[in-house]
C-alpha cells in the first residue's frame, strides 16, 4: 500500500474508528438488562443508568474539543492513530472494571478517544476524497457506526446465554480488537494532501493524491492541476489567519450554526433513546426474556446497516437537501404512529399493537439511517474553508456529544415519567427540523471543497441557492482542462 493505495482500502481502513464509536454506542444497551452485570454492578436505577451511559459522551465531548488544535498540529493521520490508541486503554479498563466508578472512568477514557476519531475521521475522509465520491466516502463513516451497533447488538445476543461475569466483560473486551487493527492500519495510509499542503509539504501533497486518484502516479495531469487547486485555496485562506473567534464572525457564523444545527439536530431525532434503550421499549411491551429482546435489538441494528446502503449509493446523485427532507419527514411520521400505538397498548394489552410498535422502530431507525445518519457527519466536514476546518469541526462535533449526552442521560428517566408522550414530542420536533432544513441547508453535491464558498456566498436562503450547483459544475468541469503555470508547484513535483 506504499505506492498506491485506492480510495476505498483507505476510507474502508479510517472507517473502523466509525466502527468503534457504534460499538461503544451500542454496546451497553443489552448489558444494561443482562442479570450478571445487575447483580455485579448493585442494580443501578435509572439515574445511575444514565450516568453508566453517558460518561461515554461526556469524554466525547472533550475528545471532539481536542481533536481540532490536534488535527492541526499532528495532521489528520496521526490523531486517529492517537484516538485509536486511548481507545484501546479505554476498553482494557472497562474490560477489568470492579465498581462502577470504575466503568464509567473506563467508558469516558473510551469517550475521549472516539470523540477525537469522530471528528478526525469525516474530515480525513473529506479531504482525501475526489467531489463526486466524497458523499459516499464520509458516508462510509456513518455505515461503520452502523456496522459496529450491528456487531455490538449480536455479541451482546451471543453472551446473554453465557453464566457468570463473562456475560458482560466479554463485550466489553472484544472492542480492542479493532482499536489495534486501526493503529496498526492506519500506519500505512496517506496524509491527508490538503493538510500536507497547508504544512508546505508539497512534493509530500502530490505524492498522497497520486497515491489517492491516479494509482501511484504522481506525474498524473489530473493530479497536478488538483494540486493547483488546493494551493491557490491554500494560500488565499492562510493570508486571512485561523482563529476560533473567527467561526463567530461572518460569513463563518453562518456555516458553523449550519453546522453545529445539523449535529445538535441529529440527536434530537432520538435516534440514541432507540438504539441504547429500545430494550427498555421492549421489554415494556411485553417482551419478557433478555434473548428475545437482545434478538429484537439485533434485528433493529441489522435494519440501522442494510438502511445506510443507498445514501452510501445515491447520496451524490440524490444530492445532501432532499436525502435529509425525505428522512426528516419519515421519522416525524413514524414518532408519531410508534406512540399512537403505545397509547393503544397502554389501553388494551393487545399483542398486535405490541408487534406494530416493534415495527415503527424499526422504520424510524431506517428513516434516519439513509438521512441524517450520513448527512449530519457529511455536511459539517465540508462546508468549512481548510484553514479553519479542524477547528470548526471540532466545535461542530462537540455540539453533537453534548446534545449526545443531555439525550443519553434525560431517556431512561424520560421513558419511565412520560411514556409513549416523548414520542409524540420527538414527532413534532422533528416537523420543526424538516423547516430548517428547508430554509438553510444548502446543496453542496459534487463541489470541490474549494468551491463550496461559491454557495454560502449566495443567498443565506438555501432553497434559492441550491441552483447554483448546476451553475457552478459545468465550469469545474472546464477548469480541469486547463493546465496553469505555477513555479513553486513544479519544483515540487
Amino acid at each position: 500500500m506504499g505506492r498506491r493505495t485506492p480510495k476505498y482500502i483507505v476510507s474502508s481502513v479510517v472507517t473502523l474508528g466509525g466502527l468503534l464509536f457504534g460499538y461503544d454506542t451500542g454496546i451497553m444497551s443489552l448489558i444494561l438488562q443482562m442479570e450478571r452485570f445487575k447483580e455485579y454492578f448493585g442494580n443501578p436505577g435509572a439515574l445511575a443508568t444514565g450516568i453508566i451511559v453517558s460518561s461515554l459522551t461526556i469524554g466525547c465531548f472533550i475528545g471532539s474539543l481536542l481533536s481540532g488544535p490536534l488535527a492541526d498540529a499532528c495532521s489528520r493521520k496521526r490523531t486517529i492513530m492517537l484516538g485509536a490508541f486511548v481507545c484501546t486503554v479505554g476498553a482494557g479498563v472497562q474490560f477489568g472494571s470492579v465498581n462502577r466508578a470504575m466503568l464509567v472512568g473506563g467508558r469516558f477514557i473510551s469517550g475521549v478517544a472516539i470523540g477525537l476519531m469522530s471528528s478526525v475521521v469525516p474530515m480525513y475522509q473529506s479531504e482525501a476524497a475526489a467531489p463526486r465520491q466524497r458523499g459516499r466516502l464520509v458516508g462510509f463513516q456513518q455505515w461503520a457506526i452502523t456496522w459496529g451497533i450491528f456487531i455490538s447488538f449480536g455479541i451482546d445476543y451471543g453472551c446473554s446465554f453465557i453464566d457468570g461475569p463473562k456475560q458482560f466483560r466479554l463485550p466489553l473486551g472484544l472492542q480492542i480488537v479493532p482499536s489495534v487493527v486501526l493503529l496498526v492500519t492506519m500506519g500505512f495510509m496517506p496524509f491527508s494532501p490538503r493538510w500536507l499542503v497547508a504544512r508546505g509539504r508539497l512534493g509530500d501533497a502530490r505524492q498522497a493524491l497520486g497515491r489517492l486518484r491516479a494509482n501511484g502516479h504522481a506525474n498524473a495531469p489530473a493530479v497536478g492541476e488538483e494540486l493547483r487547486r488546493i494551493h491557490r485555496a491554500v494560500v488565499q485562506e492562510r493570508s486571512r489567519g485561523s482563529v476560533y473567534s473567527e467561526l463567530l464572525r461572518a460569513p463563518l457564523r453562518r456555516r458553523l450554526l449550519l453546522g453545529c444545527g445539523m449535529q445538535f439536530m441529529q440527536q434530537f431525532t432520538g435516534i440514541n433513546t432507540l438504539m441504547l434503550y429500545a430494550p427498555t421499549i421492549f421489554r415494556g411491551i411485553g417482551l419478557g426474556s433478555v434473548q428475545s429482546i437482545a434478538l429484537c435489538q439485533a434485528v433493529n441494528g441489522l435494519v440501522n446497516v442494510i438502511a445506510t446502503v443507498p445514501a452510501l449509493l445515491w447520496v451524490d446523485r440524490w444530492g445532501r437537501r432532499p436525502t435529509v427532507l425525505v428522512g426528516t419527514v419519515s421519522i416525524a411520521f413514524f414518532y408519531l404512529a410508534l406512540s399512537l400505538l403505545l397509547r393503544a397498548y397502554d389501553v388494551s394489552d393487545d399483542r398486535s399493537l405490541a408487534i406494530a410498535a416493534i415495527c415503527m422502530v424499526y422504520l424510524v431507525v431506517a428513516s434516519f439511517a439513509f438521512s441524517w445518519g450520513p448527512c449530519a457527519w457529511l455536511v459539517p466536514s465540508e462546508i468549512f474553508p481548510m484553514r479553519v476546518r479542524a477547528k470548526a469541526n471540532s466545535v461542530t462535533t462537540a455540539t453533537n456529544w453534548i446534545a449526545n449526552f443531555a439525550v443519553t442521560l434525560a431517556s431512561p428517566v424520560l421513558l419511565q415519567a412520560a411514556g409513549w408522550k416523548l414520542f409524540l414530542a420527538l414527532s413534532i420536533v422533528m416537523l420543526g427540523t424538516a423547516i430548517f432544513i428547508y430554509l438553510f441547508l444548502p446543496e453542496t453535491k459534487n463541489l470541490s471543497l474549494e468551491d463550496i464558498d461559491l454557495v454560502f456566498a449566495d443567498s443565506v436562503w438555501a432553497f434559492r441557492s441550491s441552483d447554483l450547483v448546476p451553475k457552478i459544475c459545468p465550469l469545474l468541469e472546464i477548469g480541469s482542462n486547463f493546465s496553469t503555470q505555477d513555479d513553486t508547484l513544479r519544483t515540487a513535483a
